[in-house]
C-alpha cells in the first residue's frame, strides 16, 4: 500500500508573497507552493485571498491582517512566527505597496525573525514597462489625495523630480486628477494603465488634455495607475524651486538648501545658492 507524505513544512519565519493583479496565470510556482505549505496566511481580506486558494486548489488557515489591525494583532503574528511560517498577502500584487503589511515586517525584523520576500505581480512597474515613459528614474507616489487642493500641492511638490512619476487613482476622480496634472505639470507626458491583466486592460499614453477628452467620452472603470512623465529640459519650474528652498532655508544654511536643491531638481548649484540668499534677504 502506498501512503501519501504529508508537504513538508516551511522553516518558520515571515514569507512575503506576491499575488495575481487579475489574471490568475501570474501566480508563481513558487507562490503556490508557500501558500500550500505555510502554517498560516495573513491577508487584507480573507474573502478575497479565499477565493484565490480556492481556484489555486489550496485550503489554508486565514488570518485577517489590514488597515484596522492593532498592535496586539501585531504582536499575535510576531510571536507566531517563532514557531510557525506564516505567508503574508495583499488583496492584489506585492504586499507592502499601499498597504499595512509594512508595519508587520518591521516589527518582525526588530524581533529578528526570518523574513522571505517572492517576487511577482506588481501593478505599478507593469504599468510603467506599458506606458513607454521614460524608465531609468521613477517615483511610486500612492494614491493621490482626494482633495483638490492636497491633490495640487502634492503635485507641485513631486514637480521639479526628473523621474516618471506613478500614482494608484480611481474611476470617479481620474478626471480631476488628469485635470490637476494639466494645470500644475503643463506639457508633460501621461499615461493611464486600467484594469491591467484583465480581459478590458489598456494603456493609454498622451496629453492630459487627449486622456481628459477620451475619458469624458468613454468613462473609465476599474482599478488605475496614472503615470506622468519627468520634465523636459525647458520646463520651468521658478515657482517651486522658491518653495523648495524655502522650505530648506527653515533648517539648513544657504549653502546647504542650495546643495539640496540641486540634488533634487538637478538644476545649477550656484544659481540655486544666489537665488537662496536672495530668499533668505527678503
Amino acid at each position: 500500500m502506498t501512503h501519501l507524505s504529508e508537504p513538508e513544512k516551511l522553516e518558520p519565519g515571515l514569507y512575503i508573497v506576491a499575488t495575481p493583479i487579475g489574471n490568475l496565470g501570474d501566480v508563481t510556482l513558487r507562490a503556490k507552493d508557500v501558500l500550500a505549505r505555510c502554517d498560516a496566511i495573513a491577508c487584507e481580506d480573507t474573502r478575497v485571498t479565499g477565493k484565490l486558494l480556492k481556484l489555486l486548489g489550496i485550503s489554508n488557515r486565514l488570518w485577517r491582517y489590514d488597515d484596522h489591525a492593532s498592535e496586539a494583532d501585531r504582536q499575535k503574528l510576531v510571536a507566531s512566527m517563532q514557531g510557525q511560517a506564516i505567508a503574508l498577502v495583499s488583496d492584489a500584487g506585492m504586499p507592502l505597496v499601499s498597504d499595512p503589511g509594512y508595519r508587520l515586517v518591521r516589527e518582525a525584523r526588530a524581533a529578528g525573525i526570518a523574513i522571505t520576500a517572492l517576487p511577482g505581480a506588481s501593478a505599478p512597474l507593469l504599468a510603467l514597462a506599458m506606458s513607454g515613459l521614460p524608465n531609468d528614474r521613477f517615483l511610486f507616489a500612492g494614491f493621490l489625495p482626494p482633495k483638490d487642493k492636497a491633490r495640487r500641492d502634492m503635485l507641485e511638490e513631486l514637480a521639479g523630480l526628473r523621474s516618471t512619476l506613478i500614482f494608484f487613482e480611481t474611476a470617479p476622480r481620474l478626471l480631476k486628477s488628469l485635470a490637476a496634472v494639466a494645470e500644475v505639470l503643463p506639457g508633460r507626458e501621461v499615461s493611464v494603465a486600467r484594469e491591467l491583466t484583465k480581459f478590458h486592460e489598456e494603456c493609454r499614453t498622451g496629453t492630459s488634455a487627449e486622456l481628459i477628452a477620451h475619458y469624458q467620452a468613454h468613462p473609465p472603470k476599474g482599478e488605475i495607475v496614472l503615470l506622468v512623465g519627468p520634465p523636459g529640459e525647458g520646463e520651468t519650474r521658478a515657482f517651486d524651486v522658491d518653495s523648495m528652498l524655502l522650505d530648506a532655508l527653515e533648517s539648513e544654511k544657504a549653502s546647504q538648501a542650495a546643495a539640496q536643491v540641486a540634488k533634487a531638481t538637478g538644476l545649477d548649484r550656484k544659481q540655486l545658492y544666489a537665488r537662496a540668499m536672495e530668499l533668505r534677504g527678503k
